[in-house]
């Protein structure tokens, strides 16, 4: 009998394994198992690397020329041509040339490609001027007014389940499972509608704080018809190169550290919490060293394109 029941236990826990739903890790190893078409986009090829002022010195010797240096964020690549019969040959002496190693091979071809690559041809960029770099970066933005109402009638199934966070006239907030913040260029008069129509959309405000001398800050906040609070802004945002501009090189001066500590003072004085974005990827220690500097003077929030870096700082 106790074998027997053993073994029945072991299946009713197989079983019961077996129609759990998914964990997280389990959905991104699906997805990538079906190289799922949600995982890609036109012009992924350099996703997720930071452009770094470095410069590839004879970049020809490295196993794979050019395309390494731009895994690796790599501005700037070196290559020692020799031209013989209007052909041009990569090489550091003449001993090292070979008929497959030309200019065109290991560096016009592939930047042809990648090029193109990243400047698609689709309905999306009919209107785009401009041509994109071989890193997966644009300045392009989007028009606020125009997308602002899509956007609230995507939500509207999460509104419609009660998933998202609610604000009264009152400035009484509900949390729900999920709240949503437009950030960019994201309407604010837009946002004051949505919240009286109760369409739950808030807004991150980028505060501007200027630096007027090495003792003296002033931080700029938008002009609203409105109380200013976390009705509107559950996120107060800042570019930080603007707001404290210190390198992460060496010891944070006192007037950078003033700004940082204003700038999160003032937010959380709002009930708001404080992110500064754009902060420097480069050199890894400073980017770290800034990190660590602003958790430790209360910012809420890291901006980061390294998340596992990110995540290791708490």
């Amino acid at each position: 009998m106790f074998p027997f029941l053993t073994l029945v236990i072991a299946l009713a826990s197989l079983v019961g394994l077996s129609s759990q739903r998914p964990g997280v890790f389990d959905e991104i190893a699906m997805l990538e198992a079906e190289n799922s078409t949600l995982l890609q986009y036109p012009t992924d090829f350099t996703r997720n690397i930071v452009p770094k002022n470095i410069h590839s010195h004879n970049d020809y010797w490295r196993d794979v020329p050019l395309l390494t240096a731009l895994s690796l964020g790599v501005a700037s690549v070196e290559a020692d041509v020799w031209a013989f019969d209007g052909t041009l040959f990569i090489g550091h002496e003449l001993a090292a040339l070979t008929p497959a190693r030309t200019f065109e091979s290991l560096y016009v071809d592939p930047l042809l490609s990648i090029i193109a690559g990243q400047n698609p041809k689709s309905q999306f960029t009919v209107n785009q001027t401009g041509i994109n770099g071989v890193f997966d970066m644009s300045s392009a933005t989007t028009d606020g007014p125009t997308t602002l109402p899509f956007v609230l009638e995507a939500l509207q199934p999460l509104r419609e389940r009660g998933y998202l966070t609610t604000c009264e006239a009152n400035g009484t907030c509900t949390l729900g499972p999920l709240t949503v913040v437009g950030t960019g260029n994201t309407p604010l008069d837009g946002i004051l509608a949505a919240l009286t129509e109760g369409r739950v959309l808030r807004c991150s405000v980028d505060w501007q704080v200027l630096c007027f001398d090495e003792d003296q800050f002033v931080i700029l906040l938008p002009a609203l018809n409105s109380t200013f609070d976390i009705t509107v802004s559950p996120i107060a945002s800042t570019d930080y190169e603007v707001a404290v501009g210190w390198s992460g090189i060496g010891t944070i001066n006192q007037t950078a550290l003033a700004a940082v500590q204003q700038f999160v003072g003032d937010a959380h004085a709002l009930g708001i919490r404080a992110r500064f974005w754009d902060t420097p990827g480069y050199p890894i220690h400073a980017r770290d060293n800034i990190w660590k500097t602003l958790i430790d003077n209360g910012a809420d929030w890291l901006n980061a394109d390294d998340l596992e870096a990110a995540a290791n700082m708490f």
